[in-house]
């Protein structure tokens, strides 16, 4: 996972702090082990986390940053707690003199100052867009890329909200909160490669509803036309309500038709000649946790780390998503939500 440059001083272990021991905390840490050359610190504040991350992993674990902000072998840090707080973390790790990985932030505060920060004292701030590292997308570009024409598409991506994180209640987590909503998340995650794949995102029009008796105070909801840059237009469709796990996807013009169902055997083509719905197959090895829907696999996770310990090597290297992208996304994310 690290490249050989980048490891600590005359081979030692690099030195990574994660921030934020739940799910996706633990997900970051599952996939760092694979690397012997990393040694991970987590940190959290909750003592129960923290010793199912010490049995889990056998890790070192801390309650506060502070308590390892003078131990200046530490290289980068990864952010995984709730999204609200993200900026404030940002802004101490920079402090420090960590590079950072950030999750999704959902929200623009403190942008300003820590992207100011990262540039004054070099350092690499990153932020996680998973679907860009999926190889269906990188398929589904390449081959729209292709096409000279606008084309059309139509996805739904819907979840049940109590489904997200069966092991909590939804209402002690940050999707309970309207700022960093559920449906504020997926739009987060989806719109970056829509903007990259479709072109820029100039229209929205929106229809919203709350269609439950979830208790949240926010659309769980949303019927989305998007209009892009270079003539192609969408039906988006985001919901927290669906009991069935869905991510449907059907791109469409005179010259194309792909389907995705979100899962990493389910990109169909089809042929324009032989007239066959051709299914493409681009993994040899799967990468999943079973406590996740079928469309959640590891593998993009895993592609996004690798990508940016690259980074930390060749700060020369264009970062695919970041902040000053991001924060056009979450412009429309504010004007959908509006």
């Amino acid at each position: 996972m690290i490249p050989k440059s980048a490891e600590g001083g005359d081979g030692c272990k690099m030195k990574v702090i994660i921030i934020g021991l739940g799910s996706m905390g633990k997900r970051r840490i599952r996939l760092m082990r694979r690397d012997p050359m990393i040694n991970i610190i987590g940190i959290d504040t909750s003592e129960e986390r923290r010793k199912e991350a010490e049995g889990l992993f056998s890790i070192k674990t801390y309650a506060d940053m502070a308590e390892v902000s003078s131990d200046h072998e530490i290289r980068c840090a990864f952010i995984a707690t709730s999204p609200l707080s993200h900026h404030k973390i940002i802004s101490k790790c920079l402090s420090n003199g960590w590079h950072v990985f950030t999750e999704l932030n959902l929200v623009a505060d403190g942008y300003d100052e820590n992207m100011r920060k990262a540039k004054e004292n070099h350092l690499t701030l990153f932020l996680s867009s998973t679907f860009l590292y999926r190889e269906e997308i990188n398929y589904i570009n390449k081959e729209i890329k292709s096409i000279s024409c606008p084309l059309n598409y139509v996805y739904h991506v819907g979840q049940y909200l109590s489904d997200w994180h069966p092991w909590e209640d939804y209402t002690e987590y940050f999707v309970a909160d309207k700022r960093s909503n559920g449906c504020r998340e997926i739009l987060a995650i989806e719109l970056p490669w829509m903007s990259e794949v479709f072109s820029k995102i100039i229209d929205v029009s929106v229809v919203k509803k709350k269609n439950t008796a979830l208790k949240i105070d926010y659309p769980d909801s949303y019927l989305i036309t998007l209009e892009h840059e270079n003539g192609t237009a969408g039906l988006l469709a985001v919901d927290i309500i669906s009991r069935k796990a869905v991510r449907n996807l059907e791109i469409y013009g005179e010259d194309i038709y792909l389907s995705w169902d979100g899962s990493p055997k389910g990109l169909y083509q089809y042929d324009l000649e032989t007239k066959e719905n051709v299914n493409i197959e681009l993994y040899q090895e799967i990468d999943k946790q079973n406590e996740y829907a079928s469309f959640v696999i590891e593998n993009a996770y895993l592609n996004e780390m690798i990508e940016f310990f690259k980074i930390l090597e060749n700060p020369d290297i264009e970062q695919k998503y970041g902040f000053e992208k991001d924060l056009e996304i979450l412009k429309v994310i504010d004007r959908i939500e509006e």
